[in-house]
């Protein structure tokens, strides 16, 4: 069996070492270049599709669950029509970012299709350890997606109330904290925190 695979392999890279006998080398390598841009503009529609909010609540577990308890805060709904939607917060704007968070996200896939929190009851179950999961990857990343809208940087501090500022200031423009830190809970509704540490 050895034999016959390492003889086949042999044939398969003379085949790719040898010259085109019907097409040319120009052909070829214009054909190499139409084809990586199809693959390209297929790579990235499915990357774009994957990556809206009709997307995220397509399966009823987001739809039911946090899905619902987003469309109760200012990040959905606020005087401004400014509205986050699920990969704004979840998907890092940045293309390797976002490729890796996809990566990460694919053993989600995992969970739907073996009923991981197909109930509400699992998806209250597990609600800490789900929470849990992305506070880490927040930390990890220094709050990265909360930081594409919110910065530091452009925070006029005069116009929060004195504690925010004071607060701001002292963690966040040390970058002794990230905002995951102090702001849990703020887009759903927070599991039960009993020896959970305070921000």
């Amino acid at each position: 069996m050895w034999r016959r695979l390492i003889a086949q392999g042999r044939t398969t890279w003379r085949t790719l070492r040898s010259p085109s006998v019907h097409y040319s080398l120009g052909f070829l390598t214009v054909a190499g270049f139409v084809a990586g841009i199809v693959f390209w503009g297929a790579f990235n529609t499915a990357l774009e599709a994957t990556n809206t909010e009709a997307f995220c609540t397509g399966c009823h577990e987001m739809r039911d669950n946090v899905f619902q308890e987003l469309k109760t805060t200012i990040h959905y709904s606020n005087r401004s029509g400014v509205r986050a939607t699920c990969p704004d917060c979840h998907v890092p704007h940045d293309w390797t970012d976002k490729i890796a968070r996809k990566m990460q996200a694919s053993k989600e896939v995992w969970g739907k299709l073996f009923g991981t929190i197909d109930t509400r009851e699992k998806f209250l179950d597990h609600r800490l350890e789900l929470a849990q999961h992305e506070w880490a990857r927040l930390k990890a990343n220094d709050s990265l997606e909360c930081r594409n809208c919110h910065d530091y940087a452009s925070m006029d501090l005069t116009r929060q109330a004195s504690r925010s500022a004071q607060i701001h200031q002292r963690w966040l423009g040390s970058g002794e904290k990230t905002c995951i830190d102090c702001h849990k809970g703020i887009a759903h509704r927070l599991p039960d925190m009993a020896g959970v540490p305070q921000g």
